[in-house]
């Protein structure tokens, strides 16, 4: 069987054109040039093959460089073997059509309707199968086909011929006369109930040269080209842990969904957001409320299991001596982490030791632990050891500090002395699986997809950096730089990811992590995408996340300094700029103190830092083995700031070649100490640093990951690009059908104080605040003068502003997002409520989940009416689904 395929799409000099994907591994295959329209190959097939031929077309730049198109679902029919010849004429799919958005997971799962999935039944005698796809029909419309020639209906719109659903695809064979060679035509709509033609798709009309001859032409279309950015939906944002039933246990639970996704259903919303729900139990403490901070990227936090689904009717007996202490823990205003932890840890290992015995002879656990055996065993083993060693720093264990397979095999044979510690933790994710997998069914089952959120980064200590350590640059810190909200930056702590070793097996532990997380979630955030781009890396002996850099980046090399007449002093520019004058100032009465302790003169009225406090980490270990007691850290912070004031940072393993501007090297005292002219020059290079010379490296970085990372999974994709987003950003977001988050009070456009939701690109998510801000009713009194021209400018209000948020002006914030172009209107459930006077909380600080300038911020926000009490609201609840239907998400 031959089979030639001729592929609609315009190249430049250079490129080339790849058919991949083929069965039995083959090798792509490299396209010819056809003509300025086509490209074109042809293969010899063997006919029984033809069942599981599969394919998709990739470009190949001249730089070698290859990008997919999007999909995996081009497929040649099994009942086409009488044919010797197939000529197949294909349209190449962009992964950035907003189309192929309703082509993922949540769409054709839940949120869209099909008509059907069955194969059509060919025709006796056919010489061409027509295809397009087109995802956002109505119910009872059909694609119909139309164009010259009596064949094709003589543009009848009557009569035309209507399409099959198969698959994701409309399909139509039937038999052309030569003689209609080359055919016009055009798909359109037409609705089956009311028989009648609903219109034509837009655009100029399709054309196919050729003729009917004894070969068989399959022409794949591509989409329908009608508009498609008129599906919208709203959804709510809610971590987990601040859902509260009348029935918790102090803290939300995978259970407690069912209510929430009862309430958001009522009111036509079609998405549910949640924060990580990782196990994050590395201390035992309320520092571990910090969702980002998991010890495994792929286990559950046990904090969110249910105790009555756990021990059902058997056990429940255990249970009832501790229901004053649930009642004590669920009245209380905030989640108290460490006691509600400890109580379930406790109950839970009660419930073990009764069930284990049936429990591991469960077929469902049985197949549970074979499909998660591969991240299972080990995390199971690491919180074993993290137990019995006080800590999760594996580098300071008695044993098994570093990871060895066969070591842990042992450990967890099921003749070891630790066997039952180590399956308690088995028992714990299976139940977690299993409560979790119920609850997101239930979503589907009433139109609600789920989506989840990935960290940008995994805790130092955690079961994944022990196992792979190799796949992560331990001496480094994760974070971002300074901006309004965390003037000293953020230093996350957490370990970047060494990029170049994770590619050398395609990604593997990203796959794995998205697979693993396809179980539970429709879509997914990724926290920070910018970090895909380049990471703000900071080095592990610097506390501050100014003291950071990106990473990767393109450095300024010594010569560049010379060559725009800089005089250029590594000393002076890449040491800590620390004078006589700077300490006095700093440090007034102290200062004495400071010099003799921390300092050693260098003559002429300048200092280094003492060898032993030369980095911030050194100082931060001395306050803590001293004792020193430093009032709100003000000693401390002044030697931290020391430290900072530096124009440059040394690219390391450079040899003194390559530097890096320190983010607002401006503010220092060490840059403004400079002569003026001096100054002038470095700035230039700075912005040429900071705005210029990395925009196509960062893309080229980005491009590397991010197309193999989206097409490993089927889920709908969501980046949060806040922060210093660099140029290449949304075109990379764009080419990848990303979605963008685009949040009022944070415009990427820098001349505009305010983002409009009317702007918001299709493909995007719109929000008024998010965990990591204050609410709207919290922002509205941080700064009056901008709340004013918020007031007056956004809103379009007159005269002065309300000093407070009133109701109605939250409730006009919210409406204004409801109506928004974006794909998604995605509010926090604070947000909401405080478009109620009745309903919102009193204070609104208490509304806030996270501070992010904080780094030992306790995340114990938690809802302060139940969601049984929110479905009762019967006003709110009704006005609500009546915004979200005027503004077309229902």
């Amino acid at each position: 069987m031959i089979i030639q395929f001729y592929l609609r799409f315009y190249t430049t000099v250079g490129q080339e054109l790849l058919i991949s994907g083929l069965p039995n591994e083959q090798a792509p295959i490299r396209m010819n040039w056809f003509n300025n329209q086509y490209w074109f190959a042809q293969i010899d097939l063997d006919p029984s093959l033809i069942e599981n031929f599969t394919y998709y077309y990739q470009l190949q730049d001249i730089d070698g460089k290859i990008t997919s198109e999007w999909g995996r679902d081009r497929q040649l029919q099994s009942d086409l073997t009488g044919f010797d010849e197939i000529q197949v004429v294909d349209t190449w799919n962009h992964a950035g059509f907003y189309e192929n958005a309703f082509y993922t997971a949540p769409f054709q799962d839940t949120l869209l309707q099909h008509t059907g999935k069955k194969k059509s039944k060919l025709p006796k005698h056919f010489s061409h199968i027509f295809r397009v796809k087109a995802p956002l029909l109505k119910k009872n419309e059909v694609v119909c086909l139309s164009g010259a020639g009596t064949t094709l209906g003589e543009w009848s719109t009557e009569k035309p011929i209507l399409l099959q659903a198969e698959g994701t695809w409309w399909t139509i064979a039937m038999e052309l006369p030569k003689e209609g060679f080359p055919l016009q035509y055009k798909y359109g709509i037409y609705n089956t109930k009311n028989k009648s033609f609903v219109q034509f798709e837009s655009g100029e009309n399709r054309q196919l040269f050729g003729d009917a001859g004894q070969h068989l032409t399959i022409v794949q279309d591509g989409f329908l080209q009608v508009p498609s950015t008129g599906w919208k939906g709203a959804g709510v944002a809610i971590p987990v842990f601040s859902l509260r039933t009348k029935n918790s246990w102090g803290i939300g639970e995978f259970t407690d969904l069912k209510e929430l996704v009862d309430w958001a259903a009522s009111v036509d919303m079609k998405l549910i957001q949640l924060l990580p729900i990782n196990d994050t139990t590395a201390t035992h403490s309320w520092i571990d409320s910090y969702p980002y901070a998991a010890i495994s990227a792929f286990a559950l936090h046990p904090i969110f299991i249910n105790l009555e689904v756990v021990a059902g009717k058997k056990s429940a007996s255990l249970l009832k001596p501790y229901k004053e202490q649930q009642k004590f823990l669920n009245e209380l205003p905030v989640v108290d982490y460490e006691a509600v932890l400890k109580l379930k840890l406790e109950l839970l290992l009660q419930l073990f030791e009764i069930q284990k015995e049936n429990w591991l002879q469960d077929k469902d656990y049985q197949e549970f632990f074979n499909r998660n055996e591969d991240w299972l065993v080990p995390f199971a083993a690491f919180c074993y050891l993290r137990d019995e060693n006080g800590s999760s720093d594996f580098t300071r264990w008695s044993s098994h500090g570093q990871y060895d397979a066969a070591a842990i095999a042992k450990l967890v044979a099921t003749d070891s002395d630790a066997y039952s510690k180590i399956a308690f933790h088995y028992y714990l994710q299976f139940q977690l699986h299993t409560q979790l997998k119920a609850a997101t069914e239930y979503a589907h089952k009433n139109g609600i997809i789920v989506k989840g959120d990935i960290p940008i980064g995994i805790y130092r200590y955690s079961c994944d950096a022990w196992v792979a350590p190799e796949l992560y640059n331990m001496d480094q810190q994760a974070g971002a730089p300074p901006d309004d909200f965390a003037i000293k930056g953020q230093n996350w702590g957490f370990p970047t990811y060494n990029w170049q070793q994770m590619q050398k097996d395609g990604f593997g532990w990203w796959k794995r992590r998205f697979a693993q997380m396809s179980d539970y979630f429709d879509a997914f955030r990724i926290d920070h995408i910018l970090g895909f781009f380049r990471i703000w890396s900071i080095p592990y002996q610097a506390t501050e996340g100014i003291m950071g850099r990106f990473v990767p980046a393109i450095g300024v090399h010594k010569k560049e300094f010379q060559e725009r007449g800089i005089w250029f002093d590594h000393i002076r520019y890449s040491r800590p700029y620390i004078t006589e004058n700077e300490v006095d100032r700093r440090f007034g009465e102290l200062s004495g103190f400071v010099k003799d302790s921390f300092l050693e003169p260098t003559g002429y009225g300048q200092y280094f830092f003492k060898p032993e406090f030369d980095t911030q980490r050194k100082i931060e270990n001395w306050f803590v083995e001293a004792g020193v007691r430093d009032n709100n850290n003000w000693l401390r912070q002044g030697l931290y700031d020391l430290h900072s004031n530096v124009i440059l940072f040394e690219e390391e393993g450079s040899n003194g070649n390559y530097y890096h501007f320190r983010f607002g090297m401006d503010q220092t005292s060490s840059f403004q100490s400079l002569e003026w002219d001096t100054q002038q020059k470095l700035k230039d290079l700075y912005i040429n640093y900071f705005f210029r010379r990395q925009d196509a490296f960062w893309q080229e970085e980005a491009m590397h990951k991010l197309p193999a990372l989206k097409a490993s999974t089927n889920m709908l994709i969501c980046g949060e690009d806040l922060g210093m987003v660099p140029d290449c950003v949304p075109d990379v977001m764009n080419q990848l059908g990303i979605l963008s988050l685009e949040i009022q009070r944070m415009p990427k456009d820098p001349t505009k104080e305010f983002f409009h939701p009317n702007d918001a690109p299709y493909l995007s998510v719109v929000t008024p605040s998010t965990h990591d801000m204050s609410t709207i009713r919290g922002w509205w009194e941080e700064d009056r003068a901008k709340t004013q021209r918020f007031f007056n400018n956004e809103l379009g209000q007159w005269g002065e502003a309300p000093v407070f948020c009133e109701a109605w002006i939250n409730k006009q914030i919210i409406i204004q997002h409801l109506h928004s172009p974006a794909m998604w209107s995605i509010f926090q459930l604070q947000d909401l409520l405080g478009g109620d006077e009745q309903l919102r909380r009193a204070d609104p600080a208490d509304e806030r989940i996270n501070v992010p300038a904080n780094p030992k911020h306790y995340w114990r926000y938690r809802m302060h009416l139940t969601l049984e009490q929110l479905q009762k609201e019967k006003t709110f609840n009704q006005d609500l689904k009546d915004y979200i239907k005027a503004s077309g998400r229902a």
